[in-house]
């Protein structure tokens, strides 16, 4: 029988039982498509119990349980914020902080407090979890703790961090801007690209310089594109242009990435002339 016609309380019997993780998120999927009031109440009592992998269960079917907006998403949140004032465990409260990151949409300004106060935290995987938690959330205190986080000692902390400030939010500040600014030569590839696009989006023109760099090196990724087509800056044209020529015929090179850079390069050439006409 396909694990989808299984019932309930056999998927949820298997994630508890299962000595292995393999099938995990295979059968809390299922669970998440099929919000009632009953799994709902089982989901809450698995938060309760003693083992940390059954806490674990229960608060990760309910981050996603129906489609938005959830049926009990109210009653989840309250559940969360109560857990993470008792909750130890650096893999629970990394699920509980994920959770909460699917669901951040409306957090009141005592629930972004308390997110924030796991800053202090040293813990990888609470890191991980706050950042998510914190993605998308456009208020001060949220936007104080990315900061700190975009100059994390782990790169992936960094790189979420920094796609948090540079992407997920529209403000735009010089908290913001400096913050971007010092992932602009991270030894990490991504972090510094996402740095770069969000000092893009926020038409620092400190960022062409930067941007040419990265041009003239020839070893960038996608992200590139889209903070050059940000600028709208027609003097990275020919830069690009040279390079579309030098790997044209190069078989090394994925064609994908071909194919994205002359996607660039049109859009490009699209925007300035558009300017051009309406100047």
């Amino acid at each position: 029988m396909s694990r989808k016609n299984w019932t309930d309380d056999k998927l949820l019997s298997r994630l508890i039982n299962n000595k292995t993780d393999k099938s995990r998120w295979d059968n809390i999927s299922i669970l998440r498509k099929r919000p009632s009031q009953e799994l709902f109440a089982k989901c809450v009592e698995l938060t309760k119990s003693n083992k940390p992998k059954i806490r674990k269960i229960g608060i990760d079917i309910l981050a996603q349980l129906g489609l938005p907006p959830r049926p009990f998403l109210q009653d989840t949140l309250k559940i969360y914020f109560e857990l993470l004032k008792t909750e130890n465990d650096p893999d629970v409260l990394m699920s509980l902080l994920y959770s909460i990151g699917h669901n951040n949409d409306k957090l009141d300004n005592e629930q972004i407090e308390k997110i924030c106060s796991f800053i202090n935290s040293e813990n990888s995987w609470v890191k991980e979890g706050l950042v998510s938690a914190l993605l998308g959330i456009d208020h001060i205190r949220a936007i104080e703790t990315l900061i700190k986080l975009s100059s994390d000692k782990l790169s992936h902390i960094r790189n979420w961090a920094t796609f948090g400030l540079g992407t997920q939010i529209e403000r735009n500040n010089t908290n913001i801007r400096e913050a971007l600014w010092e992932r602009v030569n991270d030894k990490h590839q991504e972090t510094k690209l996402e740095a770069i696009v969000g000092l893009a989006k926020r038409k620092d023109k400190r960022v062409n310089d930067i941007i040419r760099r990265e041009i003239i090196g020839g070893e960038y990724g996608t992200l590139l594109f889209e903070a050059i087509i940000e600028t709208q800056n027609k003097e990275f044209l020919p830069l690009l242009k040279h390079n579309l020529r030098t790997i044209r015929d190069d078989k090394t090179i994925n064609p994908e990435w071909k194919k994205d850079l002359k996607n660039c390069i049109d859009e490009l050439t699209k925007l300035t002339n558009e300017r051009r006409t309406t100047a």
